[in-house]
């Protein structure tokens, strides 16, 4: 017989926290609006066709721009990126227009802002969603792609960043 114990969501946030992760700032743009969230929940999902996933915060409805301009842009942060990943995480405070001021950001295809120094960039059409718990999974297939310079990862692990 399993034993089962319960489990609180600040227990397992604590066990959440033992997982490290690439760090992301996932992007939009379009007629909804421009917005921007740092993110360590994206993954590859397929590489024929490429798609990858994103998990956004349904409980905010600002997240909702990615749902209403169909496009993201998931840009993978470099170590030096750690202000802009506090910027786009809602830490500083900062205005959307303030935390986009602080980068360079171009177009590939979708119209989502791409990061001119992003280790890489998956620009990306909206093909499915599913609402989950408290968050939207976002499937998205990669239309424009660009790899940067191979620079040390920004992760995240226990509550703070770490760099390989």
């Amino acid at each position: 017989m399993l034993k089962t114990n319960d489990i609180g969501p600040q227990h397992y946030r604590d066990a959440m926290a033992r997982f490290a992760g690439a760090v992301h700032v996932v992007t939009t743009d379009g007629a909804a609006g421009r917005r921007g969230v740092t993110v360590i929940a994206a993954c590859s999902v397929s590489d024929s066709p490429p798609i990858v996933l994103v998990c956004l915060n349904r409980e905010n409805p600002n997240n909702d721009l990615f749902l209403k301009n169909g496009v993201f842009a998931l840009n993978t942060l470099a170590a030096e990126h750690r202000e802009l990943a506090d910027a786009f995480s809602g830490l500083t405070g900062l205005p959307q227009d303030e935390r986009f001021a602080l980068a360079e950001w171009e177009n590939l295809s979708t119209g989502a802002p791409a990061l001119a120094d992003a280790m890489a960039v998956f620009d990306c059409q909206v093909v499915d969603t599913k609402d989950f718990a408290t968050h939207r999974v976002y499937f998205g297939k990669v239309t424009g792609l660009r790899v940067g310079a191979n620079l040390e990862p920004l992760l995240y692990h226990d509550r703070g960043y770490r760099v390989l």
